[in-house]
């Protein structure tokens, strides 16, 4: 049986879509914090363990009867590492067979300008050391966030972010959530690592003409400087903590952090990965 952590997520949500379509409900589990949240998947089948990443206890019960678990990271940044840990504890705990994890594509954990992203090295390292077999599913930026990084009026406005030239090969939440319950499935063991990443790496000129190729209307990208960028953010009250957050992530992009591209998303879905253009017209509907 597999069980599903953070499965009323949205990574959660298009994982489990994919393993109700191709085996049986009764092979799935599914951790949830609030049952109440976790109608759809009860009535699909899915057997719910109730309980959190940060409860030792329910974990240890959620484990019982699993022979694989696909821990999505948590939301909780700076307690992420250690409610990873409670998971990996409880897993071998519990003799489960393997344990697979949602990391991401960062290039180099040296060089990061957004520290929060450690934790997934730290999880990672956690894994490896854990003696069971793994999987790490390093995923690349979700282009899901691109109506959130670009804002309610990038029509208007265009795009104004610190990026630079930075590129990244954006792929749906969807297309990852069916890729990595296709690996879940696959009945080879061992040690393995994934880069789920796009076919091509774009920039934010790339995407601003996308849009405006899908639109008829005219989108540009201005590069900004960092400094300018978090004291726009700063303006709109957002706090000092989170705007530096946001910098952080746009740095690292610019830092070519998340331009690398692999083959994998493409050969676990079996198909190419949805385009740019394409996922930008299921994003902005106009």
């Amino acid at each position: 049986m597999i069980l599903v952590t953070g499965a009323t997520g949205q990574l959660g949500r298009a994982v489990t879509e994919t393993l109700l379509k191709k085996t049986s409900a009764d092979q799935v589990a599914a951790l949830v914090r609030d049952e109440g949240k976790a109608a759809a998947l009860r009535e699909s089948g899915i057997r719910l363990r109730i309980g959190s990443y940060d409860d030792a206890g329910s974990l240890d019960r959620a484990m019982q009867g699993i022979q694989k678990v696909l821990l999505i990271a948590g939301t909780d940044e700076d307690r992420r590492v250690e409610q990873h840990r409670n998971v990996v504890e409880a897993a071998k705990k519990a003799g489960v067979q393997a344990i697979a994890y949602t990391s991401r594509t960062l290039k180099d954990r040296n060089t990061l300008e957004n520290k929060l992203m450690l934790g997934h090295f730290e999880t990672e390292e956690l894994i490896v050391r854990s003696g069971l077999d793994y999987t790490i599913f390093r995923n690349v930026l979700y282009m899901d966030v691109l109506p959130q990084f670009l804002g309610e009026r990038v029509f208007e406005d265009g795009i104004r972010l610190p990026t630079g030239p930075g590129r990244v090969p954006f792929a749906l939440r969807r297309d990852m959530g069916e890729a990595i319950a296709n690996e879940l499935l696959s009945e080879g063991g061992g040690k393995r690592l994934y880069k789920f990443t796009g076919r091509e790496a774009y920039s934010f000129a790339d995407v601003a003409a996308a849009l405006s190729e899908l639109t008829g209307k005219a989108v540009a990208y201005q590069p900004v400087e960092k400094s300018d960028f978090e004291a726009q953010l700063k303006a709109r009250g957002l706090p000092d903590v989170v705007a530096r957050r946001i910098v952080g992530f746009m740095m690292d992009i610019k830092n070519g952090q998340e331009d690398e591209v692999t083959s994998d998303l493409e050969d676990w879905l079996g198909r190419p990965p949805t385009p740019l253009r394409e996922g930008l017209k299921l994003l902005f509907k106009r």
